[in-house]
This record gives C-alpha cells, structure tokens and sequence, in this order.
C-alpha cells in the first residue's frame, strides 16, 4: 500500500505534528505506546484517517538469542491496536551475553551493527521468521547507521540485504540518513548500497538529521537534514518510487512551521528527482535500452577474457548447493554453532564498550572509545527524560555523576532500572552534601523501590518536610 508523506509521532510536538497539513501518516515508536490504549494525539489522528505505523527499537533481531517472545507479543498488541498495516524494526543487536556466553546479560540501550557475515545472517534470517509468525502484520527493518566497522564482513550492506529479503521475504525500510552516516563513518558509497539492494521490496523511507564532529557523523536526529542526505533520496527515488517517505525528528524539537518546510523540502526533492528520471529514461534510445545494474553485474562474459568476480564474494561460504544443504540446520535454522559465535563475538564487543573490557581484535580503538562515549551519553540523556527529577534534585552534578557510575557499572536491565541503580550507587557511597537534596533523593528511591508507590497523602507529607528542612 501506498503511505505517502509522514512524519515521526512524538509526545514533545503531538500539536505541532497534528496541525501539519498534508500528512499522510505518522511513526511512533512501539515502546513508548501501551498496548491497551493510545495518547488521545493518536486518537485524534486516526479518526482523521492518518495511519499510524509503530517502529520497534528493542527487539534486537540481529542478536544472537532467539527474540523474546513477550517482547513480540507488546509489539503485536500495538500493532492490532493501531489497526496499522505493517510493523517496523531495526537489523541490529541491542543486548549481548546471557546463557549463549556463560555471562552476564549487557544491555547496550541503542542500536549496534551486526556482522555483515554469513554466521550473523543466519541467525538474523531465522530471527526474523520468528518475529513474522508472531506478528499480524507485514514487518519491515530498517538498516542503521554505525560509528563502528566489523573486522573481516563478508557481504556489504546492499549484499546482506538482498539476501536478508531473497531467504524470508521481510520488507525494507530504508534510512537514507544512515547511508549517509555510513559513508562517512565506514567509507561505504550509499549509490552502491542502493544498486545492490533489491529496491522493489522497500516499505518506506526514512529521512533525518545529524552532525559531523572530529571526522565522525553522529546521527542525531536533532538537526535539520543536510544536503548530502537529500541527495541520497533524490538517487533512490531515481530508481524507485518509494511507498513512503517519513520524516524523524527525536529531540531539539523545532517549532511547528520549520518541520512543514523540511517536509516540504521532501517533497520538492522527490518531484525533482522524479523528473529528472523521467527525462533520463525518454534519452535512452529504444534501441539500446540501458541494462539494470544488477543483469549487468551477473551478465556472461562475451569475449575470451577472464570474466569479472562476482558481484557477491562469499570467502567462506559454502561453495556448492550440498555443502550448503549438509551445514544448513533443519528448515533453513543457522548452521551449527552459527549463534555461538554470533554471541561471543556480539559479547566480546558490547563488553568493551560498556564495561572497558579489552576491545577485540581488528576493531577501531579510536572508534570503540568514540562509540563508548555516545553510549553512556545516551544513558545519560534517556534516564533525564525517564526520571525528570534526578537532573532537578541534582543539578549540574547530574551529568558527570552519572558518567562516572556508567564507566563502571554496565546497564543490564532498562532504563528505569538504571535510574535505579545509579541513585542506590549515590546513597551506599555516602550520598549527598546537601542535606535537602540528599532527603528528595532518598524519598525518591523509597518511592520506587518499594511494593507499589506510596499514597498521595505520603507524598504530600515528605514534600513537607523537604519544605522545612530547607528553611
């Protein structure tokens, strides 16, 4: 189906998302919706008739464990009570370790890259069905950007998507914005990227900000979108009309009129690039119609000389159809010990990022450390937003507070937990020297550590006395 313009559903700016004319459809992200009832936002938005897709950020399909069963049964609920015609996700891994690795269970708390290696897409592929089977609608992942490159890949990124999409027919959403960052994180051509990839099972498109800092783009989702990404949608849309083109906004949230002139500028890039195609088809004389480059790729030599490598080089897959079928598991299941390795070496990576572990071999240090940064800068921004008070009750010493407590102390659950954890560290190392701060912190643990949150009459007399004993 066709979704048209749209534009990502946030709480910050659900008024100015709803007053936007001209929006077809809109994106929330899966986790922060209940699955038994939506913001009255949404409501309103889809009595109006305005299609609302939820984008899953947790479900790690391209870990190494199996996808947890009630994470796919929320998303599935949210996607019933959407009435939306597909589901979104990410190829990436989100968590690490566990009983696969006789470890402990890391959380990473963002979207890392998978291995672009016939081991990782084994697993992915056999993820993916899964996450099919248990869900009602169609289900579509998007490729991400990367600060970080794997040693040894064997596929490239258009490769591992072809495949992903020939062995388990999911869509695909495409984020031009992480071509971008990829190019200049990874040095990989998006133009190639588009080539190789089966362009025809696309869903949707996503479009985005970011900044380049120090040499690296960090995909930020806070900025208005650069010429370099527009230029990348325009050569998509030169080779397909994509079904929807979105566009994301996650913080530094603009007002109202600027996110219309970027949608607008959306817009005017496709119909250019829309054009442009059209006049570069009616060149091509009908006699020698120019030959998609994916038949051109695999054409037969027609001459004596050594024909070209292949357009897929699989070092180290197996070279001929029994090999295959003897190493494959049964119904297309990874081949032996395909999730083992996927999870020591998914571990061995999230271990150095998160617990200053030994980086593994052939990784970018600098990278690593860059990617371990914007980590625990991430935990630091989400716990601000899921627990408001702890910047408030301590102030500019919030943030190095809470930088010094990740170094050492890796996230294994969410994010609420985490806030947890890091005030218990506060408290057991001596607390506060404000004495009024340290007594709404400690009220603040006891609030959430117990059975249930205590009454408001409770509340009301702790705020009492935080009163008197700041007086």
């Amino acid at each position: 189906m066709r979704l048209g313009i749209g534009i990502g559903w946030r709480p910050e700016i659900a008024a100015e998302v709803e007053a936007l004319t001209g929006i077809d459809w809109v994106e929330a992200v899966a986790e922060n919706l209940c699955a038994d009832h939506l913001p009255d936002s949404l409501v309103r938005l889809r009595e109006r008739g305005v299609t609302v897709v939820p984008h899953g950020v947790s479900l790690g399909l391209g870990g190494a464990d199996r996808p947890d069963p009630e994470r796919l049964a929320g998303l599935a609920a949210r996607a019933e009570l959407l009435g939306t015609p597909l589901v979104t996700e990410h190829i990436a891994f989100v968590r690490a370790g566990g009983p696969l690795t006789a470890s402990p269970r890391l959380e990473a708390g963002h979207l890392l890259p998978v291995p672009r290696t016939w081991d990782a897409l084994d697993v992915l592929c056999e993820n993916v069905r899964i996450a099919q089977d248990a869900l009602p609608v169609p289900l579509a992942l998007e490729n991400i950007a990367a600060l970080i490159s794997w040693p040894d890949e064997e596929l490239t990124e258009g490769q591992f998507l072809a495949e992903l999409v020939e062995r388990t027919g999911v869509r695909l959403l495409i984020d031009v914005a992480n071509l971008h960052t990829n190019h200049v994180n990874r040095g990989e051509d998006p133009a190639k990227a588009l080539d190789e990839l089966p362009v025809e099972a696309i869903a949707y498109v996503h479009v985005a900000g970011g900044v380049e800092k120090d040499g690296v783009w960090h995909d930020t989702h806070a900025h208005p979108v650069s010429a370099p990404v527009l230029e990348i949608l325009a050569e998509l849309r030169s080779r397909v009309d994509p079904p929807g083109v979105l566009l994301e906004r996650d913080d530094a949230f603009p007002p109202g009129a600027e996110l219309a002139a970027e949608l607008e500028t959306i817009r005017g890039t496709l119909r250019s690039a829309a054009r442009a195609g059209t006049v570069a088809r009616a060149a091509v004389p009908p006699s020698a119609p120019a030959a998609p480059a994916a038949v051109a790729a695999v054409a037969a030599p027609t001459s004596s000389a050594p024909s070209a490598p292949s357009a897929l080089p699989t070092p180290s897959a197996p070279s001929d159809p029994s090999a295959d079928a003897c190493e494959a598991g049964p119904l297309g299941a990874p081949r032996p010990g395909a999730r083992d390795r996927t999870a020591v070496a998914q571990t061995a990576l999230l271990s150095a990022l998160v617990a200053g572990t030994p980086a593994p071999e052939g990784f970018d240090h600098r990278r690593l450390r860059v990617q371990s940064r914007a980590l625990a800068a991430k935990r630091a921004d989400v716990v601000a937003k899921v627990a408001p008070e702890l910047p408030e009750i301590l102030g500019d010493g919030y943030r190095p507070a809470f930088l010094s407590y990740a170094r050492s102390r890796p996230m294994n659950g969410g994010y609420r937990r985490d806030a947890m954890e890091f005030v218990e560290r506060i408290l057991v190392s001596g607390g506060l020297p404000d004495p009024v701060a340290q007594r709404r912190l400690t009220h603040w643990w006891e609030d959430r550590s117990g059975p249930r949150p205590p009454g408001r009459t409770t509340r009301l007399v702790r705020a009492a006395r935080v009163v008197l004993v700041g007086k």
